[in-house]
C-alpha cells in the first residue's frame, strides 16, 4: 500500500466525522473494500485507528501519544513557554498568550499559557485551525509572506476577505498586511472572537518568520491600556527570537 492511502484515510476525520466504517471509507476514497480493509488493519495495528461499536473506527491513542512527544520536543513550544508566562505577568493574568505557526492554508495554536485571574476563553487552543486572513495572530504571519503567495491566498478567499477586512482590492490588501509588517505588530478587535483584543507579533529564526505570539484580552481593559501591552508583546517575540536562534534542534519554517 502506498504511503498516501492511510493518510488519505486519516484525513478523512477532519471532516466533523469521529467515526467511518470500513465501507464508508471504501466509497471516499474510490477504492474496494479488500483495500481499506487493509489500510484500516495497519492503522489499527499503529494505533492510529480504533475499532468502535457499529463496525465503526475511530482515531486512536497514538495521536495522543505523539502529541505528547511533540509538545516535550517542539523546540518551538519548549523555548516560548517560560516567556508566554512571564509575558502575562508583565501584562494581565486576565489575558491568554497564544502561540501559533502557519499549517496548510491556516493558521493552528501550538501552545496557550492562561492567565490565573478570570477571563473570557478565546477562540483559539492547540490544534485548531483558524483561518490564515482573520485576527492579529494570523495577520502578522501573512505579514510577511511574498506577494504572489498573498494575492494566490486573496484571490481563493476574496470575498471573505473584502467582508472581514473592510478592504476593497488586492492592493488595498497587500497594503494593509506591508504596514503591519512595518509596525512590527498586528492589533485587532472582534474579528475572531465578539469582544477580544489579540496583539500578535512575529517570531523569527534565520531571518525567516516562523510562528506568532499573541495576547488576548478582553476590549473591556481600554484602548489605552491595549496600548501599553504593545511594547511587552514585542519584547516576548524577541525573547523567544533570541532564544530559538541559540537553540540548534531544527525548527519548522
Amino acid at each position: 500500500m502506498s504511503l498516501s492511502r492511510p493518510l488519505a484515510m486519516l484525513q478523512l476525520f477532519e471532516n466533523s466525522r469521529p467515526v467511518w466504517t470500513v465501507e464508508e471509507i471504501s466509497r471516499a476514497m474510490k477504492v474496494s473494500v479488500s483495500t481499506a480493509y487493509r489500510g484500516v488493519r495497519d492503522l489499527v495495528s499503529g494505533g492510529f485507528l480504533d475499532p468502535v461499536e457499529g463496525a465503526g473506527y475511530a482515531l486512536g491513542p497514538a495521536f495522543i501519544r505523539y502529541d505528547r512527544l511533540l509538545r516535550q520536543n517542539d523546540p518551538l513550544i519548549r523555548n516560548a513557554g517560560p516567556i508566554m508566562a512571564e509575558l502575562l505577568d508583565d501584562t494581565s493574568q486576565g489575558a491568554t498568550a497564544i502561540l501559533c505557526r502557519r499549517f496548510k492554508d491556516c493558521v493552528m495554536c501550538v501552545h496557550e499559557v492562561h492567565g490565573s485571574k478570570p477571563h473570557a476563553p478565546t477562540s483559539y487552543e492547540r490544534g485548531v485551525a483558524m483561518p490564515s486572513f482573520l485576527g492579529a495572530t494570523s495577520k502578522v504571519l501573512l505579514a510577511h509572506l511574498p506577494d504572489r503567495n498573498l494575492k494566490s491566498m486573496y484571490l481563493a478567499n476574496e470575498k471573505a476577505i473584502r467582508s472581514v477586512l473592510k478592504v476593497k482590492s488586492w492592493q488595498e490588501f497587500r497594503d494593509q498586511l506591508r504596514e503591519i509588517s512595518r509596525a512590527g505588530f498586528a492589533l485587532s478587535q472582534s474579528e475572531v472572537a465578539q469582544g477580544r483584543v489579540g496583539i500578535a507579533a512575529p517570531i523569527i529564526r534565520d531571518d525567516q518568520v516562523v510562528a506568532s505570539i499573541s495576547l488576548v484580552i478582553g476590549a473591556k481593559v481600554g484602548s489605552r491600556k491595549v496600548a501599553g501591552f504593545v511594547p511587552q508583546v514585542l519584547a516576548a517575540s524577541k525573547a523567544i527570537s533570541r532564544s530559538l536562534s541559540s537553540d540548534r534542534p531544527m525548527v519548522s519554517r
